[in-house]
């Protein structure tokens, strides 16, 4: 097979802060292959926890590597392919690109979805969060009222059904308290509120806000420790009123056996877990272990969030909001209906290009 790699910049219409910093653009990274007339698309997007960052330039330099590889392989000989990914020790964001653009192909080449190759029903699907960061309390409540349409900035969104707002700030508990009142009070028909502190916050306050924000109804609680603290999840796991995800904590489905005691549920994205193929070996763990299952994205395109859209119907609870707010996403995908992001009849993850080039 032939592969082609091109960057593209995509730009947020509201930069994300969390407790880790400030998002307003990204660099990523559009992966082509090509066998027997037929292009599968794949994308990989930079993300900074782990062992050690995975920037654009070292995935491009990953995936720059490897292709020369590939080009004797079938898109078919996945065996031999997943061989070549763990001898290469090639990192999950590239291994991602190139897993999603060999499902492409795979659905394209049947002329099939691939929520349809794998018999799940759409009508399953549950609504996405859409995502509010760390802000003043005034920042935050006008933030949702722009995505309800209700603001100063015109919303591309109608009928959001669920919010997930960033806690942990760098000022304190008492500062995501007044950020929270100023969300629910933007949003008093939003039944379906979760919050992530992506780790900011110790044990102790991790626990109180537990039972502050079980009295405000919230669904449950992300990534409430740093990475790296999982011993200290278990406190929380029997003291907390509120269900616990980690994010951060859980990469692949080698993650899934040491937290299954520790928390309820888990977050999953193809930049970290390394394409579909995992992914769906990652529902398939948890759920065995009775834990629930989200799926989160990064900054990431439509191309992306169409490519875990055709798992959606798995999913207990979606966070893939990312390139409904991005000012210049130049793919089409997945579409938003009732609350919901929704793949195509298109075959493959349903992709097509928004504008002539990237």
């Amino acid at each position: 097979m032939h592969i082609q790699i091109q960057t593209f910049t995509v730009h947020k219409r509201f930069a994300l802060k969390i407790s880790r910093g400030t998002t307003a653009q990204t660099t990523n990274i559009w992966v082509k292959i090509e066998q027997d007339g037929i292009e599968g698309w794949g994308e990989a997007s930079p993300f900074s926890i782990g062992e050690q960052p995975q920037t654009t330039e070292a995935i491009a330099r990953s995936l720059q590597a490897i292709a020369p590889l590939l080009k004797a392989i079938h898109p078919l000989e996945r065996q031999r392919i997943d061989q070549l990914f763990a001898q290469a020790k090639l990192p999950s964001a590239a291994r991602a690109a190139i897993d999603i653009a060999l499902h492409d192909w795979l659905g394209k080449s049947i002329n099939l979805p691939l929520w349809k190759l794998w018999g799940l029903e759409r009508d399953r699907i549950v609504p996405t969060s859409v995502t509010i960061g760390i802000n003043t309390p005034q920042g935050a409540n006008q933030r949702v009222k722009d995505w309800l349409g209700k603001g100063t900035i015109e919303s591309p969104l109608q009928d959001i059904q669920a919010l997930k707002v960033k806690l942990g700030s760098p000022e304190g508990i008492e500062a995501d308290q007044a950020m929270f009142e100023a969300v629910q009070e933007a949003a008093p028909n939003i039944a379906q509120i979760s919050v992530d502190a992506n780790g900011g916050w110790t044990v102790e306050t991790a626990l109180k806000m537990a039972h502050w924000l079980s009295d405000r109804k919230v669904t449950y609680i992300e990534q409430p420790l740093p990475k790296g603290q999982e011993t200290e999840l278990t406190k929380l796991f029997y003291l907390s009123p509120l269900p616990i995800f980690v994010d951060e904590s859980c990469f692949t489905s080698r993650s899934i056996p040491s937290l299954c005691d520790r928390v309820h549920g888990i977050n999953i994205k193809l930049m970290k877990s390394g394409g579909l193929s995992e992914a769906l070996r990652m529902i398939h763990v948890a759920k065995a272990n009775d834990l629930k299952v989200m799926f989160g994205c990064y900054s990431d395109s439509a191309l992306m969030n169409s490519a875990i859209a055709q798992l959606s119907p798995l999913a207990d609870y979606l966070d893939l909001d990312s390139h409904l707010n991005l000012i210049d996403d130049p793919f089409i995908g997945a579409s938003f209906q009732n609350g919901r992001v929704i793949p195509s009849d298109r075959p493959g993850i349903g992709v097509t290009l928004r504008r002539q080039s990237c």
